[in-house]
């Protein structure tokens, strides 16, 4: 008996299929099938032929690969009992259950002991399929891999594209050939890390940005993933998601994997990014108060460091006031005897020497600014030396003798003691002060991958928002060590990087925006020598990067130039003018000719108008800028092309392109065939180009 099953956007068609009450396989994934399609002649179609050297059938590659069914790749469960022994249960068909855009599908082991359930959604609006799977038992067992409910991968691709990174250098894009074998990643640091970002993209041949067919997968869990990117020998592509492998403690009589995110795009590379972007704002992140502008953000770190002192505090707020902020965020330096990295964390108390009255005198005089407040925490670490490792030593997460991070240790966040004792301590400070916004730190690795720890954390914040809806929280971990899906249930701002080096930030918001929006993703003017590169930039490139996504600044105001404070204020000025339509526009990214040029078009969701950012990210192979051209415009539309910062351009751009003098109106046909003539530049200079639909 063959059973089938379909789920539909405008976009595209996932069709299920199974026979002899074997486990469901992805028949078909991609543009969408007509309503008309019969299922049972697509599953017969789609069965693969076999030769010599073979089995007499091809095994399914189903939705959980059981090695109990021959198959020849990565299974997608590994369980024991408690003694033990490997359980390898082979599910059979007990239920279906269909909603008009959800499939929950059943399957029990034929020994009663496992039930295994899937679960898929689709998003008619943002074309995102949300898939998961869980594992249940009727008595205690050890799971060391689950895998979320598995995905083909096209045969009609040469190569996949995976994120790697480091400290200061998030988002890079690694692309691997399919070959024969397993493309395999394990990230058992117990968060989501730098190195180790969960996501996926698999562009069919000849894919681009803009055009071509893609795939594309992101798991949503803060506690590190394993990734299985599989060609069998039978030339069947496999891509599975879980947690990270053995990090599931204890035995238990019920698992269950995080989301997998999946779609398919017919326009390239951003057809894929806008419904990550898309997804994340309008479905996952909960919003304390959605219609509220994104305020722009200061943080004081790069200014003062732990050295706080409240009048250098108070002038330090009133000129970001004047420039532009918003928001003043207090970082670490406030609380214990925090004098340096060594000390007082975990002793959420705010520091007598420092702040002899309190936060208040500083909270009001922000709040008089125009300001609001925020400030940092680092719930999940504590310090040897401190008054809670000194009365709780046994609630730090792993052995006494190991290696510690940034001078510290992780709080075991399983511990309900423990949670109970942060948010106590969290929220005295929340309720006895006017705060509207943490910055959530995570500053170091854990010792050992436990998915308990990640668990805690999650419940610790779910409980904190319940508690104060109003706060705002931004997930950090030394920058961008913990970015995903999951940690963005219930978090509303990412910090990408500790790294301020537009030059580094320009590469880094390009990659990030596969997945991220611009509401999400901070942004900030660092100082005029960056404190991670020592690099030095002109305070028109590090103000434009910034302004890309949600600005911010970050450096003491107090070394700005007269010219360096006018530009910084213009540029916000610019950013707050266009914040309400950029907050919600698609970031897409341009295929550029020339490779020195990293660049991006923001575009509205009335596609009635959007900006370019062109950043000059290294000297051009050849003397003249080649056209840029732009993407999802109507053809047959006029358009008001302008350069934004005209005054920017150097005496050594002697040229008369028309943009350089003046706007001029052009249709999308050509801003996409042809494209916009840039004016020469150095390298790390950003060209601004508004277009206004006609």
């Amino acid at each position: 008996m063959i059973r089938c099953w379909r789920l539909d956007d405008s976009r595209q068609t996932l069709v299920l299929g199974s026979h002899n009450d074997h486990l469901a396989e992805v028949v078909y994934w991609g543009p969408r099938l007509s309503d008309t399609e019969n299922l049972t002649t697509l599953y017969q179609a789609q069965v693969l032929d076999v030769t010599g050297g073979m089995l007499d059938q091809n095994p399914e590659l189903s939705i959980c690969p059981e090695a109990t069914r021959t198959f020849p790749g990565q299974p997608g469960l590994n369980v024991r009992d408690t003694d033990g022994t490997p359980l390898l249960p082979k599910f059979s068909f007990a239920d279906a259950i269909e909603e008009d855009d959800a499939l929950t599908l059943i399957y029990k082991d034929q020994s009663a002991t496992l039930t295994y359930t899937a679960r898929f959604a689709i998003d008619g609006q943002t074309h995102v399929i949300d898939a998961q799977a869980g594992v249940s038992s009727t008595r205690p067992v050890h799971l060391h891999w689950l895998s979320a409910p598995v995905f083909p991968a096209p045969q009609f691709s040469d190569e996949m594209i995976d994120f790697a990174g480091r400290w200061c250098g998030e988002f890079q894009m690694n692309r691997t050939p399919w070959s024969a074998g397993i493309r395999y990643r394990n990230n058992r640091t117990g968060r989501t890390g730098h190195e180790h970002f969960p996501g996926l993209i698999v562009p069919c041949r000849g894919a681009t940005n803009a055009t071509g067919h893609a795939y594309a997968f992101h798991y949503g869990w803060s506690g590190g993933h394993r990734m299985v990117a599989e060609e069998l020998p039978d030339g069947r592509r496999q891509v599975q998601f879980g947690h990270a492998s053995r990090v599931e403690m204890a035995a238990a009589t019920e698992f269950k994997t995080a989301k997998l995110y999946a779609m398919f795009s017919d326009d390239g590379i951003n057809g894929c990014a806008v419904a990550f972007q898309r997804h994340l704002r309008d479905r996952i992140v909960q919003w304390p108060d959605a219609d509220r502008p994104r305020p722009v953000h200061y943080n004081c770190w790069e200014a003062v460091y732990f050295n706080h002192n409240l009048p250098e505090l108070k002038d330090i707020a009133e000129r970001a006031a004047k420039l532009g902020a918003e928001r003043f965020v207090l970082d670490d330096g406030w609380f214990g005897n925090r004098d340096d990295d060594t000390t007082s964390l975990s002793d959420w108390e705010v520091d007598p020497r420092k702040y002899p009255d309190g936060l208040t005198p500083l909270i009001d005089h922000i709040h008089g600014l125009g300001m609001s407040f925020g400030i940092w925490f680092e719930p999940e670490m504590i310090n040897e030396d401190s008054d809670i490792h000194r009365a709780h030593p046994n609630w730090a997460l792993g052995g006494e003798d190991q290696i510690l991070g940034r001078q510290q240790k992780a709080l075991n966040m399983a511990l309900p003691e423990v949670r109970d004792f942060l948010f106590d301590r969290i929220g005295a400070v929340l309720r006895d002060h006017d705060i509207d916004y943490i910055k959530w730190d995570h500053n170091r690795v854990l010792p050992m991958p436990d998915a308990a720890q990640t668990r805690g954390s999650y419940a610790l914040i779910d409980r904190l928002r319940d508690a104060f809806p109003h706060v705002e929280i931004e997930s950090c971990a030394s920058g961008g060590g913990r970015i995903d899906f999951g940690i963005m249930e219930r978090t509303h701002r990412v910090w990408l990087s500790d790294s301020n080096d537009a030059h580094e930030r320009l590469k880094m918001q390009h990659n990030a925006a596969i997945f991220l929006p611009s509401a999400v993703t901070g942004s900030h003017v660092g100082p005029r020598e960056c404190h991670t590169s020592g690099r030095v930039y002109d305070i028109r490139y590090r103000s434009w990067v910034a302004a890309q996504r949600h600005m911010g600044f970050e450096m003491d105001p107090r070394e700005l130039t007269e010219d360096e404070a006018a530009v910084l204020t213009e540029v916000t000025t610019w950013w707050k003018d266009n914040r309400d339509w950029m907050t919600t526009a698609d970031i897409l990214r341009l295929d550029s000719s020339d490779e020195a040029v990293i660049a991006e078009q923001q575009l509205s969701r009335q596609h009635d108008r959007f900006v370019v950012f062109a950043g000059k990210a290294a000297t051009s192979s050849q003397i003249a800028p080649r056209p840029l051209r732009l993407t999802r415009l109507t053809p047959d539309a006029m358009y008001k092309i302008e350069l934004k910062n005209r005054e920017e351009i150097h005496h050594l751009s002697r040229g008369n392109p028309l943009l350089k003098s003046e706007p001029m109106v052009v249709s999308g046909a050509f801003l996409m065939n042809h494209g916009i003539t840039l004016p020469w530049s150095f390298p790390d200079r950003m060209w601004v180009i508004e277009g206004t639909l006609v």
